[in-house]
């Protein structure tokens, strides 16, 4: 069976990755599963330079089809931050802080203005193809955090629709409506076809 690295130290992102992708009929490996542990500096100035970023980078040190994807929380009201530094926003905090203190900046911001979305590029690099995809899920930023499931931000992300934060909604529900399902749905869309690659 063919392998594809998946460019991430992220296992929650992973997991997700893998069972997206469940039935595609490849291989799903984790940089942590192939033994490898490289620091690659995101320099880009959108999602989908620094997921090409990451995914060249894995190819060109493996040889082996390698996806990446880059992802973020786009707040509105703070125009478009963090944006495509979400995962570095605040480092120095674990997430439940930060979600906190971005609670905390919108204290007084009333509902209609508290839009948001999750953006997520997704890309795919082989020895033939490199090739991006983008998914999206708009809502708004919550009052308070809530939610067991997901990680990251997704306890103050508010999906109208499930009336739910992305924390409360069924992993289930989620893997087929988050960004970053989305975004790789398209992708395995592309890989299912096999003679892409």
């Amino acid at each position: 069976m063919q392998k594809i690295i998946v460019a991430t130290k992220n296992e929650g992102k992973v997991k997700e990755i893998k069972a997206l992708l469940y039935g595609c009929g490849f291989d799903i490996k984790s940089l942590k599963d192939e033994g490898i542990d490289l620091e690659i500096e995101e320099t880009g100035s959108t999602f989908e330079e620094n997921s090409l970023i990451k995914a060249r980078a894995i190819h060109n040190l493996t040889g082996d089809i390698v996806i990446a994807d880059d992802s973020g929380l786009e707040i509105d009201f703070l125009n478009g931050d963090p944006g495509i530094h979400s995962a570095r926003f605040m480092a120095d905090l674990p997430y439940t802080e930060r979600n906190k203190r971005i609670i905390e900046l919108l204290k007084d911001v009333p509902e209609e203005r508290r839009t948001a979305r999750f953006r997520c590029v997704a890309s795919l690099v082989s020895k033939s193809i490199e090739k991006t995809y983008t998914g999206t899920i708009e809502g708004r930023i919550a009052y308070e955090a809530k939610g067991d499931y997901g990680f990251g931000y997704d306890p103050i992300f508010f999906v109208p629709e499930y009336n739910l934060t992305l924390a409360q909604i069924d992993p289930e529900i989620k893997n087929q409506i988050s960004h970053r399902s989305r975004a790789f749905r398209l992708l395995a869309q592309d890989i299912k076809k096999m003679e892409i690659l």
